[in-house]
């Protein structure tokens, strides 16, 4: 008896043993698989694209989940505008972006207003940024500061300039720096039909609503939100021909000037843009045809500082 028992346990151990072999064999097959299954494009290999993909333009997704093919750089500078912080490689976008902003730059020149500072676009093929947005991602968002004060400036100039507050957090209100000038730029910004919405702090909303226009239907395109007190997000629809472009909902009827502002008053904070350090990888759930876009041949556009103004003749076909 003694021996079946010691032969029992034996036995025992010897299951138990194999079974702990093969579940960690299993695990480890698992893990093997993990390692080498492909992630999903992430917010580090969209800013490292070399330069827009070939093919028609069209912008793809939703605006902080999408892509674009076919996207071309606005020039560092025309008539009313100046692009600014161009080492970023973010001045890239659908054909109607880049004619909406020439257009704005020759509006706000005609008016007398100054140059406009074109800030943050979109990146070569669109997608995620390491860092500063969570939109801006199929080419019909761009950022555009409200200061007016500085004149036209060379390319290495533009680089290490700052934004301008028009909030005072404390009351709510846009401050002293504040002017007509401002709110002229956001009205002739908003009264173009390719415009979907643009975001504004929602003191600035505010001081748009005071103020005595002589038409408001613009109005209801100004939507509040968090920030966005020393420039303005606007937001293009969808344009013909990208038929996987997912546009917004329209904005509500009405001018906006009501109970949603007020609500907004009372709960809206400042942010700061951070991207000290090393970039993280951010993943979003993007269109699966975005992928494709990613890895596709392209253009390699030259670096800011060479790239031709008005066009784009420095580009070179790469793989």
């Amino acid at each position: 008896m003694r021996r079946l028992a010691v032969g029992l346990l034996m036995a025992g151990m010897v299951v138990v043993a194999l079974t702990a072999a093969l579940t960690a064999d299993a695990e480890a097959g698992t893990a093997k698989r993990k390692k080498h299954a492909p992630p999903p494009p992430n917010s580090i290999a969209w800013s490292q694209v070399n330069g827009p993909s070939f093919g028609p333009a069209q912008s793809i997704g939703g605006y902080a989940a999408g892509c674009i093919t076919g996207a071309q750089p606005l020039a560092g500078e025309g008539t009313g505008y100046q692009v600014i912080r161009m080492s970023r490689q973010r001045y890239y976008g659908h054909p109607e972006l880049i004619d909406y902003l020439k257009d704005f730059g020759r509006k706000v020149a005609a008016a007398g207003l100054g140059s406009a500072l074109v800030g943050d676009m979109g990146q070569a093929r669109g997608g995620p940024m390491s860092f500063g947005h969570a939109s801006h991602q199929m080419g019909l968002d761009a950022d555009v500061w409200l200061r007016l004060d500085l004149p036209p400036m060379g390319r290495n100039a533009r680089e290490s300039v700052t934004e301008v507050k028009y909030v005072d957090y404390g009351r709510m209100r846009v401050n002293a720096d504040w002017s007509d000038r401002q709110a002229q730029m956001i009205r002739i910004a908003a009264s173009d039909p390719r415009v979907a919405r643009i975001f504004i702090n929602p003191a600035i909303k505010a001081a748009m609503c005071r103020h005595p226009w002589p038409s408001r239907d613009f109005l209801h395109k100004l939507r509040p939100w968090h920030g966005h007190d020393g420039h303005m997000h606007i937001r293009l629809h969808c344009p013909a021909g990208s038929p996987l472009c997912e546009d917004q909902k329209d904005a509500p009827d009405g001018d906006g000037c009501g109970g949603e502002l007020t609500s907004w008053l009372g709960s809206v904070y400042p942010l700061v843009e951070r991207h000290e350090g090393k970039p993280q990888p951010r993943y979003v759930n993007m269109p699966a045809a975005c992928r494709a876009v990613l890895r596709a041949g392209g253009t390699r556009v030259a670096a800011a500082d060479g790239l031709p103004s008005g066009d784009a003749s420095s580009e070179k076909a790469v793989r």
